[in-house]
């Protein structure tokens, strides 16, 4: 990375079986993040990425990384957004 050059926020999505139940059940997705991120820029580079509005962002670091939970507000499946981040 260069200087002033800005860290790609969202890495991927993240899926398990826990992951796609609550995608189907509270409207939500997982995405492994940089762990420099904070809820605000996830929340903008979501919303920026996918053409969506966000309602709620959680974030827990693991070993392996961050991983933000996103929470869709009405009207906006995330099916549908899951299906354009490639989970399926």
């Amino acid at each position: 990375m260069t200087t002033g050059e800005k860290p790609r926020i969202l890495l991927h999505a993240y899926v398990t079986e826990k992951t796609m139940d609550e995608m189907e059940r509270q409207n939500k997705l997982e995405f492994v993040v940089d762990r420099r991120a904070n809820r605000a820029e996830i929340r903008r580079a979501v919303e920026a990425t996918y053409q969506c509005k966000v309602d709620k962002v959680t974030t827990k670091t693991v070993i392996s990384g961050k991983i933000a939970t996103v929470r869709f507000a009405k009207g906006y499946s995330a099916e549908d957004i899951g299906s354009r981040a490639g989970v399926f």
